[in-house]
């Protein structure tokens, strides 16, 4: 049995190992090369990016998941996977076969006067009791929430309700999704190939009219005729998908209508059509050529329609074909993803082996060894997916909320196992795997909102200052939230469990976690108060000021004196144990509201975007944190921990000792 508690976590660590090694294998793609397709490099938000993000980003908006399941799978059957389209996939059909796209379900709408509003009643389908509606159930009432989304759209965000937030919502996703129909080819459009060639040889016989050679009617009203969705497509398309023209700048990307209608401009200009306006854009063939095999499902013409694109793409574009093929990978790892599932493992063993401490201390060491090591391999996937997006947005780690929250976990994350490291006891790995988690899934939550690789606002467009500013104050953000984690610690096992009377080394836990605590707080404070300092000398270069009172600034101010004052209240002696850990659970609420609040006030230098989405979640976990100090207000003798370790609440004081060596009684 030895042996084999020995051996265990070498077998759990071998395991998630061979999970992630077959997660980072090379996949091959099916009999349509989607996978190749949703490499080609697009511009779309100021970025160059592959077709894959642009169909994950799009059905997170629209959806709120990154794919679209086939079947529905009873929540009972728990053991069976749904079969499921992946966001490429998806993304083909919409703007290639939109008749197939508009069956699939994929309108999340959940708010039941909404649902009243637009008489969907029960149509749909429920999944996790959520309802999604395909585009041909709510085709019927488009214009109705077209209505109710402008309506919403004329009041100020924190104005609006929440079936004005869900109408806004879902205005806005049906919209996207119209773009996207409207970005390779028109909607309507059943032979792409065909329609070039018509406009194509339209082009030519306005070439030839202008100058005063004969040509084809016909042919010119059959452009005439195509020339309307073409300019739909100019106007809507979602993603500019054909690169710049020799002499054009690098960046000059324009979607297919706009390419399209670019001859056409010449004779609004009062200009002729010169022979090279006669020509289309190579790119457009490829295109055409692909949407056309695809919707005949003629999967080798289509395979190679990819792959003669993608060789020309090379010959002038190499770096934008690097870009998108990195940008597939990255996606496809989900690094993130797989993070989360190893760190939720983690910590129920940290947990099981705090619990088993002193029941059975072999099956406790050999939790605490197996959560320590796989805590390394999620590390090691974390920092994997943090520095590959570092390198894709050549950025450094934090340039928005998203990134933060990746950023903080594994700061919190790496200061966890140096605790564990220093103090083996297994709380290490219980602050290291939770904030992991939870940090990683309130990113999964903020890239709800579409691309998280966008542009940055133009006063943040600096590379050193992200680095040095933003890294440091976050992670000062991170050890103030480990520390509080640690406190919450602290607070649940010393009511429920006898876990802090215990001893290990001979120090009871109570005293480990309160040195742990200190020293964190002491990290944060140093991090907190240097991040703030570079972030004033920041401030005064960019908008000639150092300190302004902005919202931001002050929220970084309090986090810095709120730290100051937890350790100049234990200096002085003026808590104690509960007291330091209450004051460090105040401080995860001290940083929620600077890392979150001051974004959701709407107002100052610094709130770029007003998430009121998150207003409730803010709310709260600022409650459940004034709960858990409420708990720790709770006298000790009903602490399970130090149950019977206390002293007598009148204990009667020794005998004393008179000057002439008798015995006096006590006092009473």
């Amino acid at each position: 049995m030895k042996k084999l508690l020995n051996i265990l976590p070498w077998i759990i660590l071998a395991v998630f190992i061979t999970e992630i090694v077959a997660v980072m294998m090379p996949k091959k793609d099916k009999e349509f090369h989607t996978r190749e397709f949703g490499r080609l490099p697009v511009l779309l938000n100021g970025r160059i990016q592959p077709f894959d993000s642009v169909g994950r980003n799009a059905l997170l908006q629209i959806r709120s998941t990154g794919d679209v399941p086939l079947e529905e799978i009873h929540s009972w059957k728990f053991w069976k996977r749904a079969k499921k389209i992946k966001a490429t996939e998806w993304l083909m059909e919409v703007m290639m076969k939109p008749d197939a796209a508009d069956t699939r379900p994929i309108f999340l709408i959940h708010h039941p006067d909404l649902l009243s509003e637009l008489k969907l009643g029960d149509k749909g389908v429920e999944r996790s009791g959520l309802r999604y509606y395909t585009f041909n159930e709510i085709k019927s009432v488009i214009h109705e929430i077209g209505d109710q989304g402008e309506k919403a759209g004329k009041l100020k965000v924190e104005e609006r309700t929440p079936f004005q937030r869900q109408a806004f919502k879902l205005a806005n996703a049906v919209m996207l999704y119209h773009r996207l129909k409207n970005s390779l080819q028109p909607e309507q459009s059943t032979n792409f190939v065909a329609d070039l060639q018509h406009y194509e040889a339209g082009l030519r016989a306005l070439h030839a009219r202008d100058a005063g050679q004969s040509f084809d009617e016909a042919v010119l009203k059959q452009m005439a005729e195509l020339a309307g969705p073409i300019q739909m497509v100019s106007r809507m398309a979602y993603p500019l998908i054909l690169p710049p023209l020799p002499g054009e700048s690098r960046d000059h990307w324009v979607n297919m209508g706009t390419s399209l209608l670019r001859p056409l401009e010449s004779l609004k200009e009062n200009r002729a059509l010169t022979k090279e306006d006669t020509t289309i854009h190579p790119a457009a063939n490829y295109f055409a050529a692909m949407i056309t095999t695809y919707q005949q499902g003629k999967a080798a013409e289509f395979n190679q329609a990819v792959a003669n694109y993608r060789e020309w793409l090379s010959q002038g574009f190499g770096q934008e074909l690097k870009k998108g093929r990195a940008e597939f990978y990255y996606n496809d790892t989900k690094a993130f993803l797989h993070s989360i599932i190893i760190y939720i493992v983690a910590f129920v063993l940290a947990i099981g082996g705090l619990l088993t401490l002193s029941l059975a201390p072999n099956l406790s060491e050999t939790l605490r060894k197996s959560s320590f090591y796989i805590i390394i391999l999620a590390g090691l996937v974390h920092t994997y997916g943090l520095i590959f997006r570092m390198w894709l947005e050549g950025r450094p780690p934090v340039t928005n909320l998203y990134s933060s929250a990746i950023f903080i976990g594994w700061g919190a994350m790496v200061l966890g196992l140096i605790l564990e490291r220093i103090f083996r006891v297994g709380l290490g790995n219980a602050v290291a795997s939770l904030a992991g988690f939870v940090t990683l899934f309130i990113a999964h939550n903020l890239a709800l909102d579409g691309d998280t690789m966008e542009m940055l606002q133009a006063v943040l467009d600096t590379n050193f200052w992200l680095a040095t500013h933003v890294t440091i104050i976050t992670l000062g953000y991170a050890a103030t939230y480990a520390g509080g984690l640690l406190a919450l610690f602290y607070i649940v096992f010393g009511l429920l469990t006898p876990v802090l009377s215990q001893n290990t080394g001979r120090v009871p836990i109570n005293k480990i976690l309160a040195k742990m605590v200190y020293g964190i707080i002491c990290f944060a404070t140093l991090f907190s108060f240097v991040g703030t300092i570079l972030g004033g000398i920041w401030a005064d270069q960019s908008w000639g000021r150092f300190w302004g009172w902005d919202p931001k600034e002050n929220g970084a101010l309090i986090i810095v004196l709120w730290n100051a004052t937890i350790l100049h209240a234990r200096w002085g002696g003026w808590v104690k144990e509960r007291g330091l850990m209450n004051m460090a659970i105040f401080g995860n609420i001290v940083t929620s509201f600077s890392w979150f609040g001051v974004n959701m006030l709407g107002i100052g230098l610094h709130s770029y975007g007003f998430m009121d989405g998150a207003f409730k979640w803010l709310y709260g976990f600022i409650l459940s944190q004034i709960a858990f100090m409420l708990l720790g207000g709770i006298p000790l003798k009903y602490w399970r921990s130090f149950r019977g370790t206390l002293p007598p609440s009148n204990p009667s004081p020794p005998p004393t000792t008179s000057a002439t060596g008798k015995t006096a009684p006590a006092p009473v």
